[in-house]
């Protein structure tokens, strides 16, 4: 962020020096300095900008940022082994700094281009528009996203349960949904203990 600022700054300064004296661009020196000023520097902030900014919106602060998604960051910390999102979360199986990255790894930006204009869409909609009554994903909850964490890991793979059925997990034939709910459950949020200890951390 202060390589930004730094560059940002350096742009500013020469943009200034060539408004202030139009006649240093008549040499070559000069030509350089309105290119590097009014071309180069600027790319460079915008490229290194949006890189950082595209890696601060994996972060679970940032997800939660809106006002629509508090309930979801607050269902984290539902006491009870039956919530999977707070059981991950609290057991820390996902990192919590990017908890909602982790799991939701096709969404918005990181997706396909229609997930990435369902991400515009959505601060759009965040900033201008009416936010619908309930929030829903666009596709079902793929099997991948578990898999992605849970594909080799021991603990799962012997489980009793899921080491019949591993290759119908991965081939989609079988969703984990079937057993598993992977809900939120922000609609039963007010009637649900929820994890002080983790809350004060």
């Amino acid at each position: 962020m202060v390589f930004i600022i730094i560059i940002t700054l350096t742009a500013i300064v020469l943009i200034a020096v060539i408004i202030v004296r139009p006649t240093i661009t008549e040499v070559k020196g000069g030509k350089v300095l309105a290119f590097l000023a009014f071309f180069t520097l600027p790319i460079i902030t915008i490229a290194i900008g949006t890189s950082a900014h595209l890696e601060k919106s994996k972060s679970t602060d940032f997800c939660l940022s809106c006002h629509v998604m508090e309930p979801y960051g607050e269902s984290l910390y539902i006491d009870g082994d039956g919530y999977l999102p707070a059981n991950h979360f609290q057991n820390k199986r996902i990192p919590a700094e990017s908890a909602c990255f982790t799991c939701h790894t096709t969404y918005t930006m990181y997706g396909d281009l229609q997930a990435k204009l369902r991400g515009l869409k959505h601060v759009v909609v965040n900033y201008l528009g009416k936010i619908p009554e309930k929030i829903e994903l666009y596709d079902p909850y793929e099997n991948r996203e578990c898999l992605h964490c849970h594909d080799g890991a021991r603990s799962f793979e012997e489980h009793p349960v899921h080491s019949s059925m591993l290759t119908q997990f991965k081939d989609e034939e079988l969703s984990c949904l079937e057993c598993h709910v992977l809900t939120h459950s922000v609609a039963e949020l007010e009637g649900l203990k929820l994890w002080q200890r983790g809350k004060q951390d």
